[in-house]
């Protein structure tokens, strides 16, 4: 893939849409990022039709409590959605939790008619991480949604919009048990599936990450041939992968 400077994110979104999400972790894998991108405990709750994945720029919304002195955001931010963008939703640390549901409120943040919304400004998905209702809604439109689980009522009781393109910060559990901060900025690749929601940062790494992808995709099937002819994993792993 040429360089990030001379493509557009249009190109990069319909590259990505070719590939996984564990197709892009494995080159951010190599890349030092020991997680892979990987955003936590979301579920796909309304599947991507017609693509490999759901790709976008994230295009990201901060709720907040009521009690919260930051004023809320006046204009509907689904109004403003640009057209290829993840919708990305989230809360402040203080009603998030570590354990499942993952969020300190039970109203969903998300429904039906935003997402029929989303889908007319020609977003490709939404992301919340939090609770969403009218699934029914989501799958007749066939728009891909994730997020941590279901809900009934509206947000408005408890919550309000403070922030459009801001960045969210996200509970995670480290691999020692301790309390970890995932960061999702605004412009970052959103690349989704079944199999869940990854990050990738639109940054100066980004074509080397982008040119890694296909030759991994690549050399795994060819493991795949050898695996299926009788020849060892481990053995075909290391000599594909050498190639790269």
């Amino acid at each position: 893939m040429a360089s990030s400077k001379s493509i557009t994110s249009s190109e990069t979104i319909a590259f990505l849409s070719k590939f996984t999400p564990c197709d892009v972790s494995d080159s951010l894998n190599k890349r030092g990022i020991k997680d892979g991108g990987f955003i936590p405990n979301l579920i796909n709750q309304s599947p991507v039709i017609g693509k490999t994945s759901a790709v976008g720029k994230a295009y990201t919304v901060l709720y907040a409590p009521l009690s919260d002195p930051r004023p809320a955001v006046t204009q509907a931010y689904i109004d403003q959605v640009p057209e290829d963008a993840i919708v990305v939703i989230g809360l402040p640390l203080s009603l998030q939790t570590t354990w499942a549901p993952y969020c300190r409120i039970n109203n969903a943040l998300y429904g039906g008619l935003m997402s029929t919304r989303a889908q007319y400004r020609k977003a490709n998905g939404s992301v919340i991480l939090g609770r969403i209702r009218d699934l029914d809604e989501h799958n007749d439109l066939g728009y891909p949604v994730w997020s941590y689980g279901v809900g009934t009522s509206a947000p408005g009781p408890f919550v309000k919009v403070v922030g459009i393109n801001v960045p969210l910060e996200v509970k995670t559990i480290g691999i020692e048990a301790d309390e970890q901060i995932l960061t999702i900025n605004p412009g970052d690749y959103i690349i989704a599936d079944k199999n869940g929601v990854v990050r990738l940062p639109d940054d100066e790494k980004l074509a080397d990450i982008l040119d890694y992808i296909p030759k991994r995709v690549d050399a795994d099937t060819r493991v795949s041939e050898d695996i299926k002819k009788g020849k060892p994993a481990a053995e075909s792993q290391k000599f594909w992968r050498s190639k790269i």
